[in-house]
């Protein structure tokens, strides 16, 4: 790099993106309007470390600040706060949160500082939101990492997950329901047996203390993988299997 950019002036470079002689597309952009770059940007950070590439994590950690100053600078212009109150308002949560390292709390372990983070976050919905849902988690997230918070908050509140055999029983029983409404043909319970099944699923990943989010990315993975070593025989014929008969296919596969 030739030169070394402050904070400030990288906020500068981005009110000027905004500015009456800025970039036409930057101009346009509103909250809504980055939400999905948001989204991406995050996805993009996480392929970046999965891959143990330090210049691209780099590289898409500037993206991730580039779309907190572009929020930023919307919202300074529509008087509603700043990048500074950003950073003030996180910096006073993370002392307000880690009592232990910033008052004279003492812990003994990360599973404790864990117990007191959420205690501190109940104490501060009560008094900031006292009607806000006890059970909320952003609807943004997705559906299977949100299934998984819900649950686990649910856990806290005294809720038993139940045993391996439980679980597994209650898919099994999904499965047989889902099973009757797609012989039926009757779509919205269909759809409503299906989310059931996939949510009983996401509770079988909690009793076997197991990720979900990585187990189904390690089996997509394994499924690419296979497909290309089954597809790279049929290269001549712009990868397509329909001419080789279901017996031959199965064995490829295997």
């Amino acid at each position: 790099m030739d030169k070394t950019y402050s904070f400030d002036e990288f906020m500068d470079i981005i009110r000027t993106l905004r500015s009456k002689d800025g970039c036409p597309w930057d101009k346009e952009q509103t909250h809504e309007s980055l939400k999905q770059c948001l989204i991406e940007e995050c996805y993009e950070v996480i392929e970046a470390i999965n891959n143990k590439d330090s210049s691209n994590l780099c590289e898409e950690l500037g993206d991730i600040l580039l779309q907190v100053a572009m929020h930023s600078v919307i919202a300074e212009e529509e008087d509603k706060f700043t990048v500074s109150n950003v950073i003030s308002e996180e910096s006073e949560k993370m002392i307000r949160r880690h009592p232990h390292v910033f008052d004279n709390l003492e812990v003994k372990s990360s599973e404790e500082v864990l117990r007191n983070w959420e205690v501190i976050k109940s104490k501060e919905r009560e008094e900031i939101r006292p009607d806000q849902d006890i059970l909320k988690v952003p609807k943004a997230l997705p559906a299977n990492i949100r299934a998984e918070k819900v649950q686990k908050k649910a856990v806290k509140f005294g809720l038993e997950l139940g045993s391996k055999d439980d679980a597994v029983e209650e898919i099994e029983k999904r499965l047989e329901n889902l099973s009757k409404m797609a012989d039926l043909g009757e779509n919205t319970l269909i759809s409503d047996e299906f989310g059931s099944l996939l949510f009983n699923v996401i509770k079988l990943s909690l009793v076997l203390q197991i990720n979900a989010e990585n187990s189904l990315t390690n089996a997509t993975n394994k499924f690419i993988n296979r497909l290309i070593d089954v597809l790279s025989g049929y290269k001549g014929n712009d990868y397509n299997l329909c001419a080789i008969t279901s017996t031959e296919h199965e064995a490829l596969w295997k």
